[in-house]
């Protein structure tokens, strides 16, 4: 079937950003009291929502959520805001995907992480909407930013294209009824990203020609 939109996760797909990630949560979370290694980053927390990675880890009862979160954005945009993650292969190939179909980003992070990145990317005018954990009350696994994000594009979930790196993003973009969704390899390993269609090592303007061909 034809793909009528494309939707792009970003921590680690959109944004080759995941160990920037960890090392940040591992030096807040050790200021607050709770160490964490990068395997057990990566083995219980990559592909949530921040808010879920605050609450899993530092506990539902932890005092202010939402400042850790923003000490965590604060951080990322200092050392990235540049949109050196976003590798050149993958702006070819979103510019090449928005000249065929409608583009979004469904994100757990934050928007005021998100934007800074893509403009600086020279991106933010290839997407329709963004869709960050600032727009949903249940962040990944839980469906309800890719309902929200077809929503805004308009188009039957079955038709949408989805890019994601880890296993709560394909459980999300699976039970918002995703058509097709493909799992970039490199955050997890890759018997955990078995719930995707397929596996793939880059997201680059080839790819992009083969999905909408």
């Amino acid at each position: 079937m034809p793909i009528g939109a494309v939707v792009f996760d970003f921590n680690g797909t959109l944004s080759d950003d995941e160990p920037v990630l960890c090392e940040i949560f591992m030096h807040l979370f050790a200021e607050h009291g709770k160490p964490m290694s990068a395997q057990e980053y990566f083995d219980r927390l990559a592909g949530l929502s921040d808010p879920e990675i605050v609450r899993t880890w530092l506990g539902n009862d932890h005092p202010d959520v939402q400042a850790v979160i923003d000490e965590r954005v604060d951080r990322y945009r200092a050392a990235v805001a540049g949109g050196s993650t976003v590798h050149e292969h993958t702006r070819e190939a979103v510019r090449h995907a928005a000249e065929r179909v409608p583009l979004a980003i469904c994100s757990g992070a934050a928007r005021a992480e998100i934007e800074p990145v893509v403009e600086a990317a020279g991106l933010l005018s290839s997407f329709r909407t963004i869709v960050s954990s600032d727009d949903v009350i249940q962040g990944k696994p839980h469906p309800e930013g890719y309902v929200k994000t077809l929503a805004v594009l308009g188009v039957h979930p079955a038709d949408a294209l989805v890019f994601e790196d880890t296993e709560a993003g394909i459980a999300s973009a699976r039970d918002a009824g995703a058509g097709r969704v493909l799992a970039l390899r490199g955050t997890l390993e890759p018997h955990r990203l078995a719930g995707a269609d397929e596996l793939i090592d880059r997201i680059d303007a080839d790819l992009i020609r083969r999905c909408l061909s």
